[in-house]
């Protein structure tokens, strides 16, 4: 990915969600020309001049200090994730540029599998950056067993959503998951610019999938840690499980998942009949065969 485009679109789109009422401007009654703030309002908010904030918005952020990025979060009013994000893209204009590579597969460590083993009453499971799934425990495998029903190899949570006729079924909050899909594939993208297969993926979702096109140019991105997923699962029904999203950081880029419902509601009882369920395929279905971190079979 074009650091320099990436930058100029960011901020860009940033500066276009704030208004001055927002950034604490005078109300000005004229026409405005621009959507949210203009160029020298920014850096006036910024303490920098018209000038230099018209370089960095123009994609060159090369030897810009740890203060004007800070002045400049706080102008745009970024939140965690989009702050690590500018974070990311001045990493990046401040280093050599190197042509996208792949990667040497790796495979996942024996003890990260034991510990998705051992979460017995928990659908767990382990994703890298690229939001393939590389590992689950076999409450994990059953609950996400329709996105591993889909033919296209690795696994993957945001081709499935984007691109399989049976996503809108199994995920009732469909339009809410592919946008925070997107929006981690974005932040991923920042922080990794020259994975092969991350820039692969993603030019497939966009050639393939106007919905993508769309929500791949808002430049949104987000930290996705914590909160709710709701599923309709074919063979059990509603489930609304909470989930808790954990980098593991001694495997830098893999996130392991964990879900859970409150006991004595309709989703504990579900995650129930799921066990059930799970325990009549474990001798008709094919084992899979073990992934590297990249989402590759070993």
């Amino acid at each position: 990915m074009d650091n320099r485009s990436e930058v100029r679109e960011f901020l860009t789109s940033r500066r276009a969600k704030i208004t001055p009422q927002q950034a604490g401007l005078p109300a000005y009654t004229g026409n405005r020309r621009v959507k949210g703030l203009r160029r020298e309002e920014v850096a006036m908010l910024a303490g920098v001049s018209a000038e230099y904030y018209a370089r960095l918005e123009r994609g060159n952020l090369s030897g810009v200090s740890e203060t004007v990025l800070d002045s400049l979060a706080r102008a745009l009013q970024l939140d965690d994730a989009e702050r690590a994000h500018l974070d990311d893209l001045a990493r990046t204009a401040n280093t050599t540029r190197r042509p996208p590579r792949r990667r040497t597969p790796q495979p996942i460590r024996p003890s990260l599998q034991y510990l998705l083993d051992a979460m017995t009453e928990a659908p767990s499971f382990i994703r890298n950056g690229r939001l393939d799934i590389v590992a689950t425990n076999r409450l994990g495998r059953a609950l996400y067993d329709p996105v591993f029903a889909d033919p296209a190899r690795p696994v993957n949570l945001a081709r499935f959503q984007f691109l399989s006729p049976t996503a809108a079924d199994y995920m009732p909050e469909l339009d809410d998951q592919v946008a925070k899909s997107v929006a981690l594939l974005r932040t991923e993208a920042g922080r990794d610019p020259y994975n092969r297969e991350l820039t692969d993926l993603i030019g497939e979702l966009s050639t393939r999938s106007e919905q993508f096109r769309t929500l791949w140019a808002a430049h949104d991105v987000r930290l996705h840690h914590t909160g709710v997923k709701r599923f309709r699962h074919p063979a059990v029904g509603e489930l609304a499980l909470a989930f808790e999203a954990m980098p593991i950081p001694t495997d830098p880029g893999l996130t392991l998942t964990a879900l859970s419902a409150e006991p004595g509601t309709p989703s504990h009882d579900g995650l129930k009949l799921l066990a059930s369920w799970a325990a009549t395929l474990d001798n008709t279905r094919q084992p899979d065969t073990p992934r590297t971190s990249d989402g590759h079979r070993t």
